[in-house]
């Protein structure tokens, strides 16, 4: 029986004004203006994009479970769960360090924080306290630890992505392990997976009102003013962030056959939406049906996307060591080459724990300066304040980094039906025929076009 895993979009495209990227960027237009021009009512606002972001994440947990369970239980050999997770594990590692590389070259010939001549103990650390306070559960043993849930179920109450996706493999091998007995349950969960994708369309509509509550909250609070003073940080972060994806991802995807100024337009109203919110996590649900929908096997998704969450995150660290040098510099701290060897390493390890959510890169910088303490964690107060809008340029790199991997994991098990890329890509989304649990690619039957 053909259940469909994502509703087929119309045969029609939609008006220009009934699409979510319009909807969505006339919001962020209208929540930036309101923002700027009534910041205190701009502020009172800000429950709108916390609550739109609390109904994502309130999905999130079984569209990971059910397209890593169908998806691993579909198989006919198990061994390709291990292939494919060895696989992104090798590309975040390498791709993730390559990004804090890149941070710490920028940092040294943009020289962001050169000439600020800042003393560290003039600063006010009670500023930053309880970001070092949550920096503290970040180690390494702890992360790992956490992502064990208490229960079988402890994990869709906590909304643990890790867990999450731990839980869904061990159920996903069982089931497949089953074998004629488990078939039942395997129907009835690729049967559950409509009305809860439909379900992620429907919470999708709401996108441009959390867009517009996150974004007047953010200029409301923090104001366009704050970004004059260190606007050399940020034009140099998000330069480098742009430069990251052009070019270094850009290469990755030319040489698999494919553009990523064309993957980012596909994913234009996801990007748009991770843009007004701040959070990468806000569009998590809709990245994976529309990585699913452009030819990718629903197994590898299913791995590639929840782990990227937390172990490819590109815009983060990126962040990471140019915030770090930037403090250096600022405070006229000497660091000498071993001193930055650690804080790479350090980095290494801590932005592993770091969740797409808003403000966990900050918390994740003030565990990394924790442990290299030739940098003042006392300096983080000089990047507070425009923090949030580097917040949004570190979700974006994150989200379109992950995009990348799927695509780039999946053509590297066989399992991308290009066909159906190159549709999506060039934007001929209405000629794709409705996706089907028989038309997703496995990684052992794909064709390799």
């Amino acid at each position: 029986m053909h259940v469909p895993t994502a509703a087929a979009l119309p045969a029609k495209p939609l008006p220009f004004y009934r699409q979510l990227y319009f909807q969505v960027v006339v919001a962020i237009v209208l929540g930036a203006v309101l923002g700027h021009f009534e910041p205190a009512f701009a502020e009172s606002l800000k429950p709108l994009g916390d609550a739109f972001i609390k109904l994502v994440k309130m999905i999130i947990a079984p569209v990971i479970f059910l397209t890593i369970v169908t998806g691993i239980a579909g198989m006919t050999h198990l061994r390709t769960v291990g292939r494919v997770f060895a696989k992104s594990m090798a590309y975040f590692l390498f791709f993730s360090t390559l990004a804090l590389i890149v941070g710490m070259i920028v940092a040294h010939v943009v020289q962001p924080g050169a000439g600020m001549n800042i003393n560290p103990a003039d600063l006010d650390q009670t500023a930053v306290h309880s970001y070092v306070e949550k920096s503290h559960e970040l180690t390494l043993t702890g992360f790992a630890m956490d992502i064990i849930p208490a229960t079988l179920v402890s994990a869709f109450v906590d909304g643990n992505i890790l867990q999450v996706l731990f839980v869904a493999v061990l159920f996903g091998i069982a089931l497949a392990l089953t074998g004629a007995k488990g078939r039942p349950v395997l129907t009835f969960l690729e049967a559950l997976t409509a009305p809860v994708f439909r379900l992620v369309h429907i919470l999708m509509k709401a996108a441009p009102i959390g867009a517009f509550g996150a974004i007047a909250f953010t200029i409301g609070k923090y104001g366009v003013g704050s970004l004059i003073n260190l606007a050399w940080l940020v034009g140099s972060f998000y330069l480098t962030a742009f430069l990251f994806v052009a070019v270094i991802l850009g290469v990755v995807c030319r040489l698999c056959g494919f553009s990523v100024f064309k993957l980012a337009r596909y994913l234009k109203a996801e990007l748009l939406l991770v843009l007004g919110t701040s959070s990468s996590e806000s569009a998590l649900p809709s990245l994976m049906e529309k990585m699913e929908r452009a030819g990718c096997a629903k197994s590898v998704v299913g791995l590639v996307v929840p782990t990227g969450y937390s172990f490819n995150l590109d815009g983060t660290n990126i962040y990471m060591t140019l915030a770090a040098l930037f403090i250096a510099q600022a405070t006229n701290t000497e660091l000498t080459l071993g001193h930055q060897i650690a804080l790479l390493l350090v980095a290494m390890l801590s932005s592993k724990g770091a969740a797409g959510v808003t403000g966990a890169g900050f918390i994740t910088l003030a565990a990394t300066l924790a442990v290299v303490p030739e940098v003042p964690v006392a300096g983080m107060a000089l990047i507070l304040g425009v923090d949030r809008f580097m917040s949004e340029c570190r979700s974006l790199t994150n989200f379109i980094g992950n995009a990348v991997a799927t695509v780039v994991v999946s053509r590297w098990e066989g399992a991308l039906d290009r066909d159906r890329l190159a549709m999506a890509l060039d934007g001929r989304e209405a000629e794709l025929p409705t996706l089907t649990t028989d038309d997703l690619p496995s990684p052992l039957t794909a064709s390799a076009h």
